[in-house]
């Protein structure tokens, strides 16, 4: 029977889990799309730069309804007649667009258009007239150096680079740059005001075990690009945010600076890999991206850094082998939010959880040596 039950392990005991991936080296791979339709300036193979333009389109400015024919006190089917633009006319802002005189000029109503734009429409119905404003340009740029694989058509491109790749598990603020900067000596060590200097405007400043709300604070004021901390306490990331942390996704805060957790919610020691990756390239220049996705479609906050160095591409069969016995993993729900470990086991039987469902689970060795069961949802691969 015990035969059985080991055969029934080694064939079933898999999970298979998104892997939060920390990388020396690698292909990294991103598709730079615009909103909308536009233009595509590179073609493939291409060499670019991380602030390289690769598209570029426009977008329709916001409409602003003026009550025109209200205004000159006038019927509405009058007041084609009265405008002094027509439709497709640009126009700036305070410049007349419709005008009435009466009573041998005595009386003198004018119109003036709200903004700078273009006479969008003219009723006679409402007697409204809408200006639409300027195009608001948008431009996408590569994000990363490297070279440009494949071109879509109208939309962008997709940009490949070599390169170390940190994924952290929770981050505001969107993409920026800046050149690797260690703050602190030591995984454990607390990253505080007086670890930031004005030297610092620019750079991605890597601390340990937590960032203080001060460092922060002082970070966005001296124009740090981005902090990476392994833990931050969730008031003071309230307080800095000035509003709780929404749950679909984050990325578009203005807060003056990206930060980017690497181990979770309160003073949590950042991975010794992690924090050897980073120190062992302190002066290159990386891509950071804060935003972060927790539900359908699973987004991670990064630390993109490009570099020369050789190395071997993983299988896609080593990447399919799921989670087995020995696989490095970080608990991503609480009691054990944020603790990293090794699977010790993976039973095939449901157990109970405290929800009263059945549900899979697996025995992780926990970085203290205590041995936890945590269901199989709960838990990320960390990728070596």
């Amino acid at each position: 029977m015990a035969k059985e039950t080991n055969e029934k392990v080694s064939k079933e005991a898999y999970a298979y889990t998104p892997g939060l991936k920390v990388k020396r080296a690698m292909t990294v791979s991103k598709t730079r799309r615009l909103p909308i339709l536009g233009d595509v300036y590179v073609k493939v193979g291409d060499k670019v730069s991380y602030d390289t333009i690769i598209a570029r389109t426009e977008i329709s400015g916001d409409p602003e309804i003026v009550k025109a024919s209200m205004l000159l006190g006038v019927e509405p089917e009058d007041l084609p007649r009265l405008m002094t633009k027509k439709v497709g006319d640009r126009v700036e802002e305070g410049e007349i667009i419709a005008a009435y005189n009466a009573f041998f000029g005595l009386i003198k109503k004018r119109v003036t258009s709200p903004r700078e734009g273009t006479i969008e429409s003219i009723s006679d119905v409402t007697g409204q007239v809408i200006v639409r404003g300027l195009p608001i340009p948008v431009e996408v740029d590569a994000y990363i150096p490297g070279k440009v694989v494949e071109v879509l058509p109208r939309e962008g491109a997709v940009i490949e680079t070599n390169a170390a790749f940190i994924q952290g598990i929770f981050g505001i603020g969107g993409e920026t740059h800046g050149k690797i900067k260690m703050a602190v000596d030591s995984p454990d060590d607390e990253l505080t005001a007086d670890h930031v200097t004005p030297e610092d405007k620019g750079a991605v400043l890597i601390g340990g075990s937590l960032v203080t709300m001060d460092a922060l604070r002082k970070g966005a004021e001296v124009g740090v690009s981005c902090i990476v901390a392994g833990g931050i306490r969730h008031k003071d990331l309230t307080a800095f945010m000035g509003e709780e942390i929404g749950v679909a996704i984050t990325g578009q805060e203005e807060v003056g600076l990206t930060l980017i957790i690497t181990e979770g919610f309160g003073k949590m020691r950042m991975s010794q890999r992690t924090f050897d990756l980073l120190k062992s390239f302190e002066g290159y220049l990386a891509s950071v991206n804060g935003a972060t996705q927790i539900r359908a479609g699973v987004m991670r906050p990064e630390i993109i850094i490009p570099h020369e160095e050789s190395f071997e591409q993983t299988s896609s069969d080593e990447l399919a082998a799921g989670m087995v016995p020995g696989t490095p993993v970080r608990i991503i729900r609480q009691p054990y939010f944020g603790a990293i470990g090794k699977v010790v086991s993976l039973p095939v039987e449901l157990q109970q959880v405290e929800s009263e469902s059945y549900v899979r689970v697996l025995e992780v060795e926990l970085d203290d040596g205590r041995v936890v069961t945590v269901p199989r949802a709960n838990v990320e691969i960390i990728e070596e």
